[in-house]
């Protein structure tokens, strides 16, 4: 399964989520951010690939549904309501990662 990850910055809360998932029990993991300035903007190419969209935050959300609202219509989109609070790689980010999105990859 092809899992996207979306925050503001793509540098700390998707990326995060990226090093964890990508490889995990097969999956295959991208992230990207939903502002201008991000490290790596999210593009209709990366909305079309993924089988599964977590954003981090409900902004996130409806930044790509009044964006990309054909490409996303038949997606899986969860919001994971986990603000910016953290650093890449925190320990208590990784395991709110984990607990909150091994309910809809296992």
């Amino acid at each position: 399964m092809n899992l996207l990850f979306l925050c503001s910055q793509n540098k700390r809360r998707s990326l995060t989520a990226e090093k964890i998932f990508d490889g995990y029990n097969g999956h295959k993991a991208r992230s990207a951010g939903t502002e201008q300035n991000a490290r790596i903007k999210v593009t209709p190419g990366l909305l079309g690939w993924a089988d599964i969209i977590f954003c981090m935050e409900k902004k996130h959300l409806r930044r790509i549904k009044g964006k990309y609202p054909d490409i996303i219509a038949d997606k899986i989109i969860v919001c994971l309501y986990i603000n910016d609070d953290y650093e890449f790689m925190d320990r208590e980010l990784q395991e709110l990662l984990k607990s909150y999105v091994d309910e809809y990859i296992c």
